[in-house]
């Protein structure tokens, strides 16, 4: 396990530096896994101690492992603070580029994923099952049609669509935008991508929620960006944590989820909302709010408005269909100041071309069919039902072993085990009983926590999970 090949005409200490590397990014060693002892990996490796102390000192300040006095070496399972900006080391692409390997759990979720359907209980993936998206017909077009289309988009998107989405936000939360100010996407993470890219440089400092799927997400690290924890209560982040952060590190961009918050479920109050915009505002750090969940609100529940609404030149929103109308739609929104949607606009043109006109044209037809309104009424109830299947299990089977917060809309339950998990290898547990869900280390927390995402869940499959 620990030798090396002996036919490189690298020194010696690189490498025991590649050979680490590589066992981390092949899943051998996992986050926070201890290494051997100095001695005993110069023994492993028959050379002399300095050299394993060298190889170590230039791990550590890859910041690839963290050394701790009395403690020992573990791998690195954090990324609050670190800065991964673009290498010109041609011989470490592969281990220090920016979009990373799925940590193994991820990886082994997505084989038994699609390994067994019947048997593994999927509460981990984050889209609608099939059987939830819309069962309304598509426009019959023809081919001359779509490409007729064509000469109502530009670098921005196709234009009725702009237009459709405008109706929408400004009819549910009465959000005022022009066309000019809507940038019509492939989902929600090529927005997310156009801006920590366009709008950001390396070394920049960004604050985001904590915990949050962010963490999760590789864009920040290709862009070479530091990401900085924002602390959460229960009325969504903390303004004081917010300025500390600013003092500290020059914060130039805050991402937030506000409503339905991943993994949480939380809803930012109002309050708390208009203190964070006028902060922001305040500090001149602009703000990404990225909306995907506020349509999936329980029937009886108030949203508050979007961030969007309540500072309209400082916040950058970004809405989806991918959480109402399934994951391969493909069609989110950026709305933002005129000036910033041209510029994302003519960087996507220059990278790939623009967005296919084809499920442009679809989503708009869809949005304004009678149908759209029925299916979220339907995806709304069948929510609610799964989401209180679960509760249900989880009070019955477990009565007051765990902690949770009832979510008032959205697709995850954030939950608190009764037990103390090390690291992420324990979490394996959950992969062993053919249960897929989501460690709260993934989201840049540690502790027993896991995100239950009960939109594939039937009756029988929550009493099983709990």
């Amino acid at each position: 396990m620990w030798k090396l090949t002996g036919n490189s005409n690298l020194p010696i200490y690189l490498q025991i530096v590649d050979l680490i590397e590589t066992k981390i990014m092949n899943g051998e060693l996992l986050p926070e896994e201890k290494l051997p002892p100095e001695r005993q990996l110069a023994e492993l490796f028959g050379v002399n101690r300095s050299t394993v102390v060298r190889a170590l000192d230039e791990l550590t300040a890859r910041a690839v492992i963290v050394r701790k006095q009395g403690s020992g070496t573990i791998v690195n399972a954090e990324k609050w603070g670190l800065f991964a900006g673009q290498s010109t080391n041609w011989r470490h692409y592969l281990t220090q580029g920016g979009f990373t390997p799925a940590v193994p759990y991820i990886r082994q979720t997505g084989v038994m994923e699609r390994a067994d359907l019947e048997q593994v209980i999927d509460a981990s993936t984050g889209e609608l099952p099939l059987e939830m998206t819309p069962k309304m017909e598509t426009p019959s077009l023809s081919w001359q049609s779509f490409i007729a289309e064509e000469q109502l988009e530009d670098e921005a998107g196709y234009r009725p669509l702009r237009e459709t989405v405008q109706k929408q936000m400004q009819d549910a939360y009465g959000l005022n935008a022009r066309p000019e100010q809507i940038f019509i996407t492939s989902g929600a993470q090529q927005a997310l991508f156009l801006i920590t890219q366009c709008l950001l440089k390396p070394g920049d400092a960004v604050a985001i929620e904590s915990p949050s799927y962010f963490y999760s997400l590789s864009l920040f690290q290709s862009a070479g960006l530091r990401i900085f924890a924002l602390p959460m209560d229960d009325d969504g982040v903390i303004i004081s944590e917010l300025r500390d952060l600013y003092h500290k590190h020059r914060v130039k961009m805050v991402f937030v989820n506000p409503t339905f918050q991943n993994p949480t479920g939380l809803v930012m109050s109002l309050k708390r909302r208009k203190e964070l915009v006028k902060v922001c505002a305040h500090l001149q750090i602009p703000i990404v709010e990225d909306d995907p969940f506020s349509e999936l609100a329980a029937l009886d529940s108030e949203i508050p408005v979007p961030l969007k609404q309540l500072d309209s030149d400082n916040v950058l929103y970004i809405g989806s269909l991918s959480k109402i109308m399934g994951s391969t739609t493909r069609i989110g929104w950026l709305i933002g100041p005129a000036a910033v949607i041209e510029r994302l606009a003519l960087a996507r043109q220059e990278m790939d071309f623009g967005l296919s006109i084809f499920p442009q044209v679809l989503a708009n037809s869809v949005l304004n069919t009678a149908g759209y309104r029925e299916h979220l009424k339907q995806l709304h109830q069948v929510l609610e039902v799964r989401r209180d299947y679960l509760i249900a299990a989880l009070e019955e089977i477990l009565p007051n072993e765990l902690e949770f917060i009832r979510p008032k809309g959205g697709f995850h339950l954030w939950v608190k085990l009764p037990v103390e998990f090390r690291s992420i290898r324990e979490f394996d547990i959950f992969l062993a009983n053919d249960l897929l869900v989501m460690p709260g280390v993934l989201f840049g927390v540690k502790g027993a926590v896991i995100r239950v995402t009960y939109a594939r869940l039937e009756q029988d499959d929550s009493r099983q999970v709990a």
